[in-house]
């Protein structure tokens, strides 16, 4: 994306607005934009607030949109191996647009199992490869928090697809087995897709800890003559 592209975002809707300011920075390639924005907007449909944690974070484009669309998280934490060159040059256009971003995005190099998000959070993570994806998963659960991923490049020998394989294309049967797994750990999962258009590597899932039980009202007198 770059500025020549500008012409192609010209209403005034956020994702046209988030599009040309990534446009000024020159840097960001157009299918990354696409997906951080159509799993950004999908998350936010079910999962308000929290701070972000986006692993695998590449220009961590996917946080900066989830802010955007929900001033409620207090901020992101992006994690990556290894930052982009241009990752400071894409955040620093966002914030040019949208002052309110600053500081309110920080980037770690590291392995994202070092991650300790709380209860409250929300993990997102897009086309993270092969068995990165289960690892975020794994980092979810441990937190107890809510989790959205958009998988990619299965790796068949690193990754678990159970018995289903023998039912289904193999890549499908690893995901329905992450979905079981989220499942049996007693979180309440969702499925959905992105536009194919976008990228063949579509597949959303959505996953959210059950609720604590609520804690019965104390006894009223009333009840405790009758008792």
């Amino acid at each position: 994306m770059t500025v020549y592209s500008k012409k192609l975002f010209r209403n005034d809707s956020l994702e046209h607005r988030i599009a040309r300011a990534i446009c000024d920075a020159g840097c960001l390639p157009r299918k990354e934009f696409f997906e951080a924005w159509e799993v950004a907007k999908r998350v936010r449909r079910r999962m308000r607030g929290g701070h972000i944690y986006d692993l695998a974070a590449g220009h961590g484009v996917v946080a900066a949109i989830l802010l955007l669309l929900d001033d409620t998280s207090p901020g992101a934490t992006c994690v990556d191996l290894q930052r982009p060159a241009s990752q400071a040059k894409v955040l620093a256009a966002l914030e040019a647009e949208w002052p309110r971003l600053v500081g309110r995005i920080t980037y770690i190099e590291g392995d994202l199992d070092d991650v300790r998000p709380a209860p409250g959070d929300l993990v997102v993570s897009v086309h993270a490869c092969r068995d990165l994806t289960d690892r975020v998963l794994a980092v979810a659960v441990r937190a107890g928090c809510r989790v959205a991923v958009l998988p990619c490049c299965h790796d068949l020998k690193r990754c678990k697809a159970g018995a289903y394989k023998g039912w289904m294309e193999p890549t499908l049967a690893v995901d329905v087995a992450r979905v079981v797994r989220m499942e049996l750990a007693g979180y309440d999962v969702t499925t959905g897709s992105i536009p194919a258009a976008i990228t063949p590597k579509n597949r959303l899932l959505l996953a959210c800890p059950p609720s604590p039980p609520r804690p019965s009202p104390p006894p009223s007198a009333r009840d405790i003559t009758d008792a």
